[in-house]
């Protein structure tokens, strides 16, 4: 694979870097020649298979660099950063972040029981999901670690819109999410750091899988997509890549969709 990215000093963090969306774009760049640092949370049984890929990265001859913690915790998040800027150098830079974290509450509005979404279900996946970019991209700006051209990548999703039964907090969130990525296309433009958002089409992933009602969102997908069948995590990443290019510099502040023309149906 020809390696576009040829500047060993650039990385590329990935929030939400051990599966989905967030693992392919980890893949595609580092098949590109991009070192990439991966922030994750997973349990210790789950860590084998994480591993491997990311041993498979680095046959790319790229540096990886994995962290284990919970991002969206401001204390680790310190922590990181001044780890990871001590482990690449004064000359290393963050080319691009991508922002991959999936924590949302998928309770119902209403139920017979008492498992309801309440006031804080909503707080905390509004902060883990879209504030917490935010904060990320704010404390690698305070640490000058941004390449003088960077990107700033973020998952939308169509639910930004559409009401779907269970998906309250999360749709709250993803439209909170495009707000504050438009806001950092906007006020970080002066400091040469580009921010968009990619809408993906439904994807199966760990995250989708955990959607009440899933099977249902799936199926439908399946009918009205022109090429009837559901968005890759690598359909996703290919698009990750065409935005860390340098031809994708005048790209700023959008929500692009990547779905096979599934939203037009």
């Amino acid at each position: 694979m020809e390696q576009s990215f040829k500047n060993k000093n650039e990385w590329a963090l990935i929030l939400g870097g051990s599966s989905g969306l967030g693992l392919a774009s980890a893949k595609k760049l580092a098949g590109h020649g991009m070192n990439i640092c991966i922030i994750h949370r997973d349990r210790k049984s789950d860590l084998p298979r994480f591993l491997e890929d990311v041993n498979n990265m680095r046959s790319s001859g790229v540096e990886i660099i994995t962290y284990n913690i919970d991002a969206t915790r401001s204390e680790k998040r310190a922590e990181v950063i001044t780890d990871f800027a001590s482990k690449i150098g004064s000359l290393g830079t963050m080319k691009s972040v991508v922002f991959s974290i999936a924590r949302g509450n998928l309770k119902p509005m209403q139920s017979d029981d008492n498992q309801v979404l309440r006031n804080d279900d909503f707080r905390i996946t509004i902060d883990a999901m879209a504030i917490c970019l935010y904060d990320w991209v704010r404390e690698i700006f305070e640490a000058k670690l941004f390449s003088e051209d960077a990107r700033v990548i973020s998952f939308t999703s169509e639910g930004n819109q559409r009401a779907w039964k269970n998906y309250a907090a999360v749709s709250a969130a993803k439209a909170a999410l495009e707000a504050i990525s438009r806001s950092i296309a906007l006020e970080f433009a002066p400091f040469g750091i580009r921010s968009n958002c990619i809408q993906a089409g439904v994807t199966e992933t760990q995250s989708f899988h955990m959607i009440p009602g899933h099977e249902e969102i799936r199926n439908h997908t399946l009918k009205r997509n022109p090429y009837q069948r559901l968005t890759t995590p690598e359909d996703v990443a290919d698009v990750v890549y065409l935005l860390c290019r340098d031809e994708a510099r005048w790209i700023n502040g959008a929500i692009i969709p990547v779905d096979g023309g599934e939203r037009i149906v």
